[in-house]
């Protein structure tokens, strides 16, 4: 199987009762999109997390989200190859992956493209609460060249796109935060992301961050529901 969900934010016992019910196998991966949460602490929290998660009989594909450090910029992560593309992993926990952003994977004969990332609404109560926030969420200048090179070399053509956010004309409105000013959210990654979207031809795109799960058009947002890639 290839399951794709939404954002976990380090807790994984939702992940925990799927593998249970499924009976699932280290064969099988699991789609996080986004918040994880695996890299937030940056202590002995989460190397406590990362030892609970690699007794799980599944593949977890993380991509980066926007409460989460970015894995290359640890030193514990190194790159390996996996289903065609470049990933950030550890030996002691071959079991858990980060997905590079722009990295185009190979699942069963159809192409994902990963652009991870996304604002954080959050960001200053995070900061005055002693909590972590990570400069490097959205993707940069370097991220988006590399993007587009490879959609360039694809004739900007793939099946999926996995990514953490979604082009601005999908955000679903209904479920932004009545409690925050709509017009002080940095838009940028979601506005990059229209133009992708108005030039790349593809069958559906997946995305999570908005804590909901809905439908719109060929965008799927997910949250706590699973859906499975065919």
């Amino acid at each position: 199987m290839i399951i794709l969900t939404g954002d976990t934010h380090g807790e994984f016992y939702r992940i925990e009762e799927f593998c249970e019910e499924y009976d699932t196998t280290p064969e099988d991966v699991m789609v996080i999109l986004g918040d994880a949460g695996v890299n937030y602490w940056l202590d002995e929290r989460d190397e406590a997390l990362k030892g609970r998660l690699a007794q799980l009989p599944i593949t977890l594909f993380c991509i980066h989200g926007n409460h989460e450090q970015r894995p290359e910029e640890l030193s514990v992560y190194e790159q390996a190859e996996w289903r065609g593309g470049m990933v950030w992993m550890e030996p002691d926990y071959p079991n858990l992956l980060f997905a590079q952003d722009g990295e185009v994977y190979d699942f069963d004969g159809k192409k994902a493209l990963v652009i991870g990332g996304a604002y954080s609404v959050d960001k200053y109560y995070r900061l005055a609460s002693g909590q972590r926030w990570f400069s490097t969420e959205q993707p940069d200048g370097r991220i988006k060249d590399r993007v587009k090179r490879r959609l360039d070399q694809l004739c900007w053509q793939v099946d999926y796109v996995f990514s953490h956010t979604v082009p601005l004309s999908y955000i679903p409105r209904h479920a932004l935060l009545p409690t925050i000013d709509q017009s002080t959210v940095d838009r940028s990654t979601e506005f990059w992301l229209e133009e992708i979207e108005r030039k790349l031809t593809y069958e559906r795109w997946y995305a999570g961050h908005y804590h909901v799960t809905c439908s719109l058009g060929r965008v799927q947002i997910l949250y706590e529901d699973y859906e499975e890639l065919e």
